[in-house]
């Protein structure tokens, strides 16, 4: 369950492989951070925020089944943002700093350009699309170190559980 590259990388070495299953490991414990930073921001903190803005819309506010199609798309985002730091890692290298890297780079095309097309229909007030950005500029970089550290290339290669987190990541 691996892709191969056979693209040269600026330094001029053979990309290794993407391990898929360290992936879908990696990506599920960011999915978590995402999961539980989006619930603590969106349920609780903006709870009402959201709802007076979905009123101004003339929409309701978002009931509980509505919640795991949101929780879903986070364990979506962090499996895409682990593949991210993996196809990015032999370019910049491994480690917490390329995590941080994929992180910020899924936030600029999720959260921040998102955010400006949907910024001149008002849509949502200012002061929370603006909170909500600031939050996920923290929130995606963390997402993806953490999920990073979960993610090894090669066949058991710094994957055991004595592996210092360079070998790790």
């Amino acid at each position: 369950m691996q892709l191969r590259f056979i693209v040269l990388s600026p330094r001029g070495a053979t990309m290794g492989k993407i391990n898929l299953q360290k992936v879908l490991i990696g990506g599920l414990i960011a999915g978590v951070v995402l999961n539980v930073i989006d619930s603590l921001l969106f349920g609780v903190v903006l709870k009402d925020q959201m709802a007076a803005a979905m009123a101004a819309l003339n929409r309701p506010p978002m009931t509980n089944a509505q919640v795991p199609w949101f929780v879903f798309l986070d364990f979506v985002a962090g499996i895409y943002l682990v593949w991210l730091y993996a196809a990015i890692r032999p370019r910049f290298g491994a480690g917490p700093a390329t995590a941080a890297r994929a992180g910020a780079a899924a936030w600029f095309l999720g959260g921040l350009l998102i955010t400006l097309f949907m910024w001149p229909m008002h849509l949502m007030p200012a002061n929370t699309q603006i909170t909500t950005l600031v939050v996920g500029l923290i929130e995606w970089p963390l997402a993806g170190v953490v999920g990073a550290k979960f993610y090894t290339e090669g066949a058991g290669v710094g994957a055991g559980a004595g592996a210092g987190m360079g070998a790790r990541m």
